[in-house]
Formats: structure tokens, C-alpha cells, sequence
């Protein structure tokens, strides 16, 4: 009878064909069910990913201001001041590092500009009541000091925050950012309906407002441009606005004010980054700010970047912020060190490149 239970050579080849057919891996002929399954233990995590840093909103002079915080208790507080006509959320631009972020333990908080994204236009607000929303938020969080980031046309903003309140910023970072120095722009002589013609034909698709050069190194990072474009949108649309250009034509006229603000109090360290190949703030311009700013800054300049400088050094800013503005990143061959300068130097003399291996890939 024992001879009858055991299969033929013929019959097992035809079993272990079947199992391969099947997808069965590690099949042995006589295992049993339990032995036989080899796949790992599947997880799933206990806790929820960000989408991108989340929205709140608090009342504040009669007004509701909206921010967005990536929330870190703890964390080193920084306040990040965008662009031209984005949202609080145009922060999570900067999320493709996220986790040298949080592994730096800094923790990015940044409140939304009058007319844009969920914030309602009023005409009569200026870098003022911006800066009074700031500290609003700040001390809502219990922040009591933050470094602050300012990007393109966040500079003015942040030029007037750190006049008024000197004692509040741990250090200033300037990234392609606007100065509010020297010669107005040309389009300051230019009527309201002049300027609304101009703006309404430009962001009414934020495709073109959030256009990137081919040769841009922004198209490395997987849904970059999508997110920006998406943030265009957020802008002007979100609340129904249409693509209505009056907050735009607002902060434009804003930051054809003169002469900008004092900044002879702050006391804290400045850095400015500069692309030599920006055509939207000429390093020229971006030079102005080495004369505002009291002391010595420390001037960052890189002639693989023009209107992009902020993203494309990041890494180098994250750093800066942190605490660790006598290191460099490079990637050295395949991985990337955060080298002292003078070490980094030599390095890229060698054949290494400034930032993370990611830009490499």
C-alpha cells in the first residue's frame, strides 16, 4: 500500500509545473501550507504620511489669518515666506527633502498673504498687518524666535518682519529674493487697469505664472512642477476669485514702496542666495541686499541656478538654518557628505557637485 501513496517521477515534474504556473515560490514536494508560504509579513503603518503641510486658521485683528505648520513639536521653528502670489502650502514645494528636514529637526511654519489661497483680499492691508499676522501666528504656536526664509517676492515681506521685529528672528535667508531697495520697477508707473490687464493675462493659466526652463533642474523632482502649478491654482481660484488679478496688482504696488525698512537693529546672522543665471531678480539686484543688511552676510552664489536657486540648494539652506552654515553638501561618486567648506571645496575640484547624489539621477 506505501507504494501505491508515492507518485511517479513523471507525476511530480507535472506538480512543480503547476506550482510555478501558479506563482507558488519555494513549492517542495510534501510541505505543508504554513511551510510552503515564504512571503515576508506584510505591514501597515500606524500612522498617517503629511499630504503636504496642512492648513489652519485662527482670528486675528478682525481678520482670519491662515497658515500652514509641518507641525514638529520641538522642532526648530522656521518661518517661510513665498513667492509672489502663492499660498501658505507653496512650503511643501520644499518637501522633496523632507527628511533631511526633519532629520535636522526643523519644523516649517508659513502664513498666507492677503488675496491669496484661502485668504480674503483686502486693499487696505499692507507689510504691516503682515507682519502683526506673523507674530500673531507665531506666538499662537508659542514661538517666541524662528529663523526666516524669504523666497522671490517673499523678500520685502521679510525685510519688513525683521525691521519690526528684530529680536524674533534666529537668522535671515534670502533666496533669489526681492529687495526693496534702490530703483522702482518699471511697471510701478503703470495705472491699476494697466496692471490688472497685465497680471489677469498672466496667472490665468498657472501653468505658464509657474513655468520652469527645459534645462531647469526642477524637472528632476518628481511632481515638482505639478505641485506648483497646483499652487497656482490654489492662488487664484480656490475661493472662486476666477483669476481675478486685484491681490496680485496689490502686492506688486506693494513692493514698489520706498525706501524699504531699516534693517540696522537685526542682529542676527543673514545669508542671501543668489542663481547667476535669474532673469526675474538679476543678481545685480539681489546684491542690493548686501548693503541693507548690517554686518556681513553671508553671500551664496551659484552659477547653476537662475530663478530656481532656492530649490536647487535646498539642502544647502536646511543646513544653514539648522545651525550649519560651515558645512557643504556634495555628492561624492553615489553618496552624498556634508563636508566642512574648505573640504568641500577640494571636492568639487576632484569632480563632486554641490547639493545631494539626487540631483545626479
Amino acid at each position: 500500500m506505501k507504494s501505491a501513496k508515492r507518485l511517479s517521477s513523471a507525476a511530480v515534474a507535472v506538480t512543480l509545473s503547476v506550482a510555478a504556473a501558479a506563482g507558488v515560490v519555494g513549492f517542495t514536494v510534501g510541505a505543508t501550507g504554513a511551510s510552503a508560504e515564504k512571503r515576508p509579513e506584510p505591514r501597515v503603518q500606524d500612522s498617517f504620511d503629511p499630504l503636504g503641510p496642512p492648513m489652519h486658521q485662527m482670528k486675528h485683528a478682525g481678520r482670519t489669518v491662515h497658515y500652514s505648520d509641518t507641525g514638529e513639536k520641538g522642532a526648530k521653528p522656521v518661518v517661510f515666506m513665498g513667492g509672489t502670489g502663492t499660498t501658505a502650502r507653496a512650503s511643501g514645494m520644499t518637501e522633496f527633502l523632507r527628511t533631511t528636514r526633519e532629520n535636522l529637526n526643523e519644523r516649517v511654519i508659513s502664513v498666507e498673504r492677503n488675496g491669496f489661497g484661502d485668504t480674503e483680499y483686502d486693499g487696505k492691508l499692507g507689510f504691516d498687518d503682515y507682519t502683526a499676522d506673523v507674530k500673531a501666528v507665531l506666538n499662537e504656536l508659542g514661538v517666541k524666535k524662528a529663523a526666516v526664509i524669504a523666497i522671490s517676492g517673499g523678500g520685502p515681506y521679510a525685510a519688513h518682519f525683521a525691521a519690526d521685529a528684530p529680536s524674533r528672528v534666529a537668522s535671515l535667508h534670502l533666496a533669489a529674493a526681492l529687495p526693496p531697495y534702490g530703483a522702482k520697477s518699471d511697471y510701478c508707473g503703470k495705472s491699476d487697469a494697466e496692471l490688472k490687464e497685465y497680471f489677469g493675462e498672466q496667472i490665468r493659466d498657472p501653468r505658464k505664472w509657474w513655468g520652469y526652463p527645459e534645462d531647469s533642474p526642477m524637472h528632476k523632482i518628481p511632481g515638482f512642477t505639478d505641485t506648483a502649478e497646483e499652487d497656482g491654482g490654489r492662488s487664484y481660484y480656490l475661493r472662486g476669485q476666477k483669476g481675478d488679478p486685484s491681490a496680485q496688482v496689490h502686492e506688486q504696488k506693494l513692493y514698489c514702496e520706498r525706501p524699504g525698512p531699516d534693517l540696522s537693529e537685526l542682529k542676527a546672522p543673514t545669508f542671501v542666495y543668489t542663481g547667476l543665471k535669474d532673469t526675474t531678480v538679476p543678481p545685480a539686484t539681489q546684491a542690493l541686499w548686501n548693503k541693507a543688511l548690517p554686518g556681513k552676510p553671508v553671500v551664496r552664489k551659484y552659477d547653476d541656478s537662475g530663478h530656481d536657486v532656492q530649490y536647487r540648494h535646498w539642502d544647502q539652506i536646511l543646513l544653514d538654518m539648522g545651525g550649519y552654515a560651515d558645512r557643504t553638501p556634495v555628492c561624492t561618486g553615489k553618496r552624498t557628505k556634508v563636508l566642512p567648506e574648505e573640504a568641500a571645496k577640494r571636492a568639487v575640484e576632484k569632480g563632486a557637485t554641490l547639493g545631494s547624489c539626487a540631483w545626479r539621477k
